[in-house]
């Protein structure tokens, strides 16, 4: 006898969650370090908001306003794709994103 396999029509709903619930759950938590925002030295290109793959990059009014420390997870792409990091060749003082030690944050 030959088992038919299950379409996905007559797949029971299992482990389903409503749209919107990750905002439910703080992710950020875990992680060793930590994007720091220098206001004055960001051109608000708006470039780590976009390549920032947890949306954790607080923008009102097509600016920056500073980070999600709930969501984030530390990876440092906002960093590593900022042009200004990039032009002044991450030198801490002049870069719009510094990554630090989460541990300093937790005192």
């Amino acid at each position: 006898m030959e088992n038919k396999k299950m379409g996905w029509k007559e797949l029971p709903d299992a482990d389903s969650m409503s749209a919107g619930t990750s905002t439910e759950f703080k992710t950020g938590d875990w992680r060793s370090q930590r994007p720091v925002f220098h206001k004055e030295n960001c051109i608000h290109c708006l470039r780590c908001w976009v390549m920032c793959p947890d949306v954790s990059i607080i923008v009102k009014d097509g600016k920056v306003m500073g980070y999600d420390y709930d969501h984030c997870k530390g990876c440092g792409i906002c960093a590593s794709e900022c042009p200004i990091n990039k032009k002044v060749e991450f030198e801490k003082d002049k870069c719009a994103i510094t990554m630090a030690d989460e541990k300093e944050f937790q005192k």
